[in-house]
This record gives structure tokens, C-alpha cells and sequence, in this order.
């Protein structure tokens, strides 16, 4: 080639990439323990109404144990190849169905997006969440691939939450503010450990805060709280009625009383 020349562009078409109904959705794994489920369940739950809020139109997804694709996997390669299974995440501004149907998992290289958070939950010793091997480590997949702005790793036996925040290339990690909790920003929200009981499990549970520090409650915990307020409110009633017939009652008899003494 002179020096004249202009070299070839190299054009990739994404186009030619296989989608989330052409890749694998599962691994063959199962839940690592009876915790995890009722986890996400709080944290989704509990986030949505602000979500929904921070989206009107309803554009974003959120993905619980479902893999986020970085790279093509080769036949015969297993999903855990090709991509991560987040315990946890949320993407903005993307839809949360496509072609009406459920996504299967989320691909990379056909959203572009990456989730703004991803949380994992420590089952061992938390040496897969840190590990920083390249190409091959979660820490470093994560951080140096699919690349979402905060990154949270919740170890319940130890009642805490490591959390990073990505800084230019590089995760960096997060210090607590004033009440224990880290700020997430663009959600306008705080994520913390809120030792309670849920689904009757008493435990140190990961949980969203607004930024004010008011807890988000999950759906099943409204029910519950809209509940006590009507039956607080009947009891109120209740109890207003009460009065009005003791007060009505008094009143009666001490009309009785007068005409008694004015017979007299």
C-alpha cells in the first residue's frame, strides 16, 4: 500500500451477532442459597415506585441471576464463558421487554448500555467477587468490560457492604456517609444493611434508603403497613363511635334527670 492510500476500515456488524433469544439463559446452576431469592425481592420491589419515577416512560430493566453477555461464546463454551450472572442490576433507558417478550439475558453488544449498578451476594469468601484475574476474574470483568458505575458486594454473614464506584477506568472504592449507607446518586437513593426480619428471617438485609434516610418498604411490607393503617383507622372509628354513644347516653340521662326534678 503507498503512502497515498487510505487504509481499510474495519466495519463490524452487530447486526450478524446472535440476540438473548439465540444464547443461552442458564448454566445448569441453581441458586447457591435460600437467601438470595428473598434478597432481590427486596431490593426490587422496594425500588420500583422510584424507578418508575425516574423513568415515566417506563424504559428500564432490572435483572436478578441473569447474565449480562460481554463476548460471543464459542461452542461448546458454557454461558459462564461468555458472561456474568449478577445477583442483582439495573440498566436505564433501555426497555424492559423486547419484541413483547421477556428478556432471557442481557447482551451488551446489542444494547450498549451498561447497568448503572450491579450487587452481588457472597455465598463463600467473597474471593470470586474480588477476583481481578484479566479476562477471566469478575472484579475485573466487570470492571474493566461491562463496566456499570457502582458495584456492590453484600456479605451477609458479615453484615456489611463493599461497595465501588467507577472513577474514569478504574472502580474505587466507596466510603459510608453519616448514616452507614452509600450514596447512589443518579437513583437519587442509598443502599444499606437494615438488620430486621423479612419473609420471618431475621437478618442483616441489604436494603435501598431514600435520600432523605427514610427506608424503602417492599411491596408485601405496603400491603402489610396499608393494612394496619385501615384497621387503625376502623379501630379509631371505633372507639370515636364509642364516645359518641357514652356522650349521648350521658346526655339522656341527664335530661331524664331534670324532668324528674322539675315533676318534683
Amino acid at each position: 500500500m503507498s503512502v497515498t492510500e487510505k487504509p481499510e476500515l474495519l466495519v463490524t456488524d452487530f447486526t450478524d451477532f446472535p440476540d438473548h433469544t439465540q444464547l443461552p439463559d442458564s448454566d445448569g446452576t441453581f441458586v447457591k442459597n435460600f437467601q438470595e431469592h428473598p434478597q432481590s425481592i427486596l431490593l426490587t420491589t422496594s425500588v420500583r415506585p422510584i424507578l418508575d419515577q425516574l423513568h415515566p416512560d417506563g424504559q428500564y430493566c432490572i435483572g436478578q441471576d441473569s447474565g449480562i453477555y460481554w463476548r460471543v461464546p464459542q461452542p461448546p463454551e458454557p454461558l459462564a464463558r461468555g458472561a456474568e450472572a449478577p445477583d442483582w442490576f439495573y440498566v436505564p433507558d433501555v426497555p424492559p421487554t423486547l419484541d413483547g417478550n421477556m428478556r432471557r439475558s442481557y447482551v451488551m453488544w446489542k444494547e450498549l448500555m451498561p447497568p448503572l449498578i450491579i450487587l452481588e451476594f457472597v455465598s463463600g469468601d467473597g474471593s470470586e467477587e474480588r477476583d481481578k484475574t484479566p479476562k477471566k476474574g469478575k472484579f475485573w470483568i466487570y470492571e474493566r468490560i461491562i463496566r456499570p458505575a457502582f458495584y456492590g458486594i453484600y456479605e451477609v454473614t458479615k453484615a456489611k457492604i463493599e461497595c465501588y464506584h467507577l472513577v474514569e477506568d478504574r472502580f474505587e472504592l466507596m466510603s459510608e456517609n453519616q448514616r452507614g449507607h452509600y450514596q447512589i446518586e443518579p437513583m437519587g437513593l442509598e443502599l444499606g444493611i437494615w438488620q430486621g426480619i423479612y419473609q420471618g428471617v431475621e437478618l442483616p438485609w441489604m436494603r435501598w434508603w431514600d435520600a432523605e434516610g427514610n427506608l424503602l418498604l417492599a411491596a408485601d411490607e405496603r400491603v402489610e403497613q396499608a393494612e394496619l393503617a385501615v384497621e387503625q383507622a376502623q379501630s379509631e372509628a371505633e372507639e370515636e363511635r364509642e364516645r359518641r354513644i357514652e356522650a349521648e347516653q350521658r346526655i339522656q340521662a341527664l335530661e331524664a334527670r331534670l324532668r324528674e326534678l322539675e315533676g318534683g
